[in-house]
């Protein structure tokens, strides 16, 4: 009886005319695509310009694949510089073989370059992107898949992935498709990072932190199925160790960051249009809630210059004038004869004229 099997591709290099399209190089590109795109998504909502997360791109990219290289090639150096191999081969990075842990490290470092470069908190966009990474490594991981590398155990489960190569040491059989573990994992980790930031409203780079210590938890037990050959220390792989210690970081730095900096960003972008992600959800901000609150009380609040609706009060009854002495005319006949009219009496209500037409 035939098991059932994950087939292996017997190559990992398709040729467009004379041009080689290589599995592994192509999942990294896709996954870099992916990243840019939701991390650009997140970005707006925060209130950032639309690109600005591509432009940091620009600097982070390279960083990461050269911080990603030098740490396999230095936990790894046997592979390249013992007796028998050619130094040459640590630059054909298209044969596989980055470093997640030197990718994030110098792929950090190229994003504060260009957060610094254009005034933004580099924490902030850290958040932004996190999910898009934890995408980025599920699709860049079936370049191994291309590659034949990175796989467990031997074993008959259904899902097992048959490896044909029997170049660098391999055996051909059926074993544990780890790439296919670390991929699942890493889309579980952008959905907890991505509900995580709309439950908790997370920032100053905890959303970052969180999708760290997410990875790390699977890449520990992922790194222990592991069979290709690795530096070991009391008993564990290096990697394994690399991944507790940064978990525990990662994990103190959220407690840390939730006591020292709670909350999350006012502002991520210098001169960008105003917005956050609860402003694009339709929410209004506290200071918000509370101007419109000031305002409208201030409406509620009668005013007195403009109110028509309020009783007058009575004015003094006016005395009468005095009668004019015999001979002399009265003043009122004195404003007869000069010829000048008199003030018409101003009808009631002018006073609050003003007022009315304000109302209208």
């Amino acid at each position: 009886m035939e098991l059932a099997y994950i087939p292996s591709p017997s190559s990992g290099v398709l040729y467009l005319g004379p041009v080689p399209l290589r599995g592994y190089a192509f999942c990294i590109i896709i996954g870099v695509f992916v990243a840019v795109w939701l991390g650009n998504k997140r970005w707006i909502a925060r209130g950032g310009r639309a690109g600005t997360v591509a432009d940091i791109a620009v600097w982070a990219v390279p960083f990461g694949l050269v911080g990603g290289r030098l740490y396999h090639v230095i936990t790894d150096y046997q592979l390249y510089f013992s007796e028998g191999r050619d130094w040459v081969d640590a630059f054909k990075i298209w044969e596989g073989g980055l470093g997640i842990w030197g990718a994030i490290a110098l792929g950090a470092l190229g994003a504060w370059i260009g957060c610094r470069r254009r005034g933004i908190p580099l924490p902030a966009y850290a958040d932004a992107i996190a999910p898009g990474i934890a995408l980025a490594q599920a699709i860049g991981r079936w370049g191994n898949w291309f590659n034949q590398e990175l796989y467990g155990r031997a074993t008959d489960l259904p899902w097992a992935v048959e490896i044909t190569s029997s170049s660098d040491g391999r055996m051909p059989g059926t074993y544990h498709p780890t790439f296919l573990y670390e991929s699942l994992w890493c889309i579980g980790v952008a959905l907890l990072v991505i509900w995580a930031d709309r439950r908790f409203t997370l920032g100053h780079g905890r959303a970052f932190a969180l999708y760290v210590a997410g990875y790390c938890t699977g890449r520990f037990w992922i790194e222990y199925m592991r069979v290709d050959e690795a530096h070991h220390i009391l008993g564990l792989r290096l990697n394994n160790w690399t991944a507790l210690l940064v978990f525990l970081l990662a994990v103190l730095y959220i407690v840390l960051s939730a006591r020292k900096r709670p909350g999350r960003e006012a502002v991520v972008e210098p001169g960008a249009p105003d917005g956050d992600a609860a402003a694009a959800d339709g929410k209004k901000t506290d200071g918000d809630a509370a101007g419109a609150a000031d305002a409208s009380d201030e409406d509620a609040k009668p005013d007195a210059a403009t109110d028509t609706d309020a009783p007058e009060k009575p004015g003094k009854p006016e005395k009468p004038g005095k009668p004019g002495k015999p001979g002399k005319p009265g003043k009122l006949e004195k404003a007869e004869k000069s010829g000048e009219p008199e003030a018409a009496e101003e009808p009631e209500g002018s006073k609050d004229g003003a007022g009315s037409a304000k109302q209208g």
